[in-house]
């Protein structure tokens, strides 16, 4: 098994209870690191981080499953990480994002729908010596490279 395929498991029994905290990504990196990336509906405390760590810590302590120096890091995605999940588009609808796609082109928009298939975003659309509308439009999932939520300091 890999040791990824374990860790899996290991998050998924430790969050069984809590249906709002859902895994985003597990990485072993070739330096030894073992990153767990977990996010919540509503985000993520630390003290769940923390429980997580313990419990993955323990079990692959226990089972002597890596057989390398290595370092575990349970954390949440930062900010600035992007979209990797249905699951995570969902949590940030009514945020502004950046979307590249597969042709390279940018857009950006307020993100206000998504489904299995497609996300939705309003665009501001602004031509020369007119006045600025907003127009809803359909992006393709499987035409995205990267989605990114945009912070506002505002």
């Amino acid at each position: 098994m890999q040791i990824e395929e374990r860790v899996q498991e290991l998050v998924e029994e430790k969050i069984a209870d809590r249906a709002d905290l859902f895994i985003v990504r597990i990485k072993m990196h070739n330096n030894g690191l073992l990153e767990i990336l977990v996010d919540g509906d509503n985000g993520i405390s630390i003290e769940d981080c923390v429980q997580i760590s313990r419990h993955v810590g323990f079990h692959l302590e226990e089972e002597d499953a890596i057989d390398r120096a290595y370092r575990l890091e349970v954390s949440s995605p930062g900010i600035d990480s992007p979209l990797l999940l249905l699951r995570q588009y969902q949590k940030n609808i009514g945020r502004n994002v950046r979307i590249k796609s597969l042709e390279g082109e940018k857009r950006e928009g307020k993100l206000i729908a998504v489904n299995d298939k497609n996300i939705f975003i309003e665009e501001t659309k602004k031509e020369k010596g007119k006045k600025a509308t907003i127009e809803e439009a359909e992006i393709p999932l499987d035409n995205i490279t990267e989605t990114k939520v945009l912070i506002s300091f505002k």
